[in-house]
């Protein structure tokens, strides 16, 4: 009878499809632009990093007004698209 896998076991066994999984999302902008992939990341990590000022201006203002509300809303999905994009950087 086969003992159960030790904990280090288990966690190498869901490693390796995770990490391949995440090699794939990062070798997908890789495959788009080779050579422009890793200006792209970096620009995408250091704009997450500095996009949240632009939050402090229109929350003091308020959203009263629907211009202030869907810029608002268009810099929280930049925002993540900056994430999204710029995660991988230096990895």
């Amino acid at each position: 009878m086969a003992s159960p896998p030790s904990l280090s076991e288990q966690r190498s066994g869901g490693s390796s499809s995770s990490s391949k999984r995440r090699g794939d999302e990062c070798g997908r902008l890789e495959r788009a632009a080779p050579g422009l992939a890793t200006p792209i990341r970096a620009a995408g990590f250091w704009a997450a990093i500095a996009m949240p000022v632009l939050y402090v201006p229109l929350l003091v203002t308020g959203l009263s007004s629907s211009l202030d509300g869907l810029l608002f809303l268009a810099l929280v999905v930049g925002h993540l698209l900056a994430l999204y994009v710029g995660h991988a950087h230096r990895r």
